[in-house]
């Protein structure tokens, strides 16, 4: 989309949200008009899926099998913790309209390799529970259809198969929910429900903990990575034994033991690996997976250098123990009351973990 498209649409739904009763996040709902909304631009066609690769929860679909009704398409990959954060709104919205013309499609456009194969995305599909309709798009063909640029990404489809408004990234959950009701109430959809879902997603798709949120997502492979603080740096695409230093700076980490840093993933060839990472966050999360399927690897969390108790996350207990198997985001750490610069140091018991990447919220 041209700079001038961009500013353009971003005048239009700034005037569109001036005129709706709209609360701040976070605040109670109310009822929200879309009666007195301005014209929302068209940003072109709803593009053809034909070129995904496999589709869950529903035959294929195309544009003229949605001709008629509203489409939220969303594009995700089931890794991502953004996009973990946003679907419980997404859910809400398939839900609340469902029955009023709204068809929620997801798009799973890979980030990892591991996100191409198909056992594991079904693993996902079946383990968060969704519902509605997936198409995998593992080459990225319809990502570019769309001309998209991040995950996750929301498109807004009319029903004339209109795009007429994206979001990329988490927030903006009043306004996406008022361009649905107007979009519904133009395809003339009567008794739209008005108002404002109200939630309260618990586990990893809690609302990041914004203000104290000083660490930003990192790479642990070299084809992203950095602030790796191990005296030498990464030796790419071999095994090699890393040391920690003994400070790191906040946003910095270190491996420990031997490992093999690969463009995607930083893999652990024995026993007693470890990662180290200073941060500032509530939460911490990894991406990884044991490299062997079916063979488990256990893991220990500590924080500060002692068990994280009642600051553990999901997939740790009080102690830090926990075990990684098929890849995916876990959540290692949640904090309570006061956030501080805190070190996390995970140790794998087990040879064969795969690292992708930390994320914090």
């Amino acid at each position: 989309m041209s700079p001038l498209r961009q500013l353009i649409q971003l005048l239009l739904v700034s005037a569109f949200l001036a005129l709706t009763d709209t609360p701040t996040e976070g605040r109670a709902p109310v009822k929200a008009s879309v009666t007195s909304a301005v014209q929302l631009p068209i940003e072109g066609e709803l593009p053809s899926f034909g070129h995904g690769n496999e589709w869950f929860n529903s035959p294929p679909l195309s544009p003229a099998d949605l001709r008629g009704k509203v489409v939220l398409v969303d594009i995700c990959t089931y890794s991502c913790i953004n996009w973990l954060r946003h679907l419980p709104y997404v859910r809400a919205w398939g839900e609340k309209y469902r029955d009023r013309g709204l068809v929620v499609i997801g798009v799973h456009s890979p980030e990892f390799e591991f996100e191409k194969a198909s056992d594991n995305v079904r693993r996902a599909v079946k383990a968060i529970g969704l519902t509605h309709p997936i198409v995998i798009d593992n080459d990225h063909a319809i990502w570019r259809a769309f001309e998209n640029e991040a995950w996750p990404a929301l498109y807004f489809v009319d029903a004339q198969g209109k795009i007429r408004h994206h979001h990329y990234g988490e927030g903006a959950y009043d306004q996406g929910e008022q361009i649905l009701q107007q979009l519904l109430t133009e395809a003339g959809q009567k008794g739209v429900p008005q108002g404002l879902v109200s939630i309260e997603p618990q586990g990893v798709g809690a609302q990041a903990d914004w203000p104290d949120l000083r660490t930003p997502e990192t790479y642990v492979g070299y084809g992203q990575g950095d602030n790796l603080s191990s005296p030498g740096g990464a030796k790419r695409d071999q095994f090699a034994t890393y040391t920690a230093p003994a400070q790191l700076a906040l946003n910095h980490w270190a491996l420990v033991g031997k490992w093999n840093v690969g463009r995607q993933a930083t893999v652990q060839s024995q026993a007693g690996g470890k990662i180290v990472f200073r941060f500032h966050a509530r939460d911490v999360h990894l991406v990884m997976g044991a490299s062997a399927a079916g063979s488990p690897v256990r893991f220990r969390v500590r924080l500060d250098g002692r068990s994280p108790g009642t600051a553990h996350g999901l997939d740790a207990d009080s102690q830090g123990d926990g075990v990684a198997k098929e890849p995916r985001l876990y959540q290692l750490i949640r904090q309570s009351g006061t956030i501080e610069d805190r070190t996390f140091e995970i140790e794998f018991l087990d040879a064969g973990i795969e690292t992708f990447s930390f994320t914090f919220g």
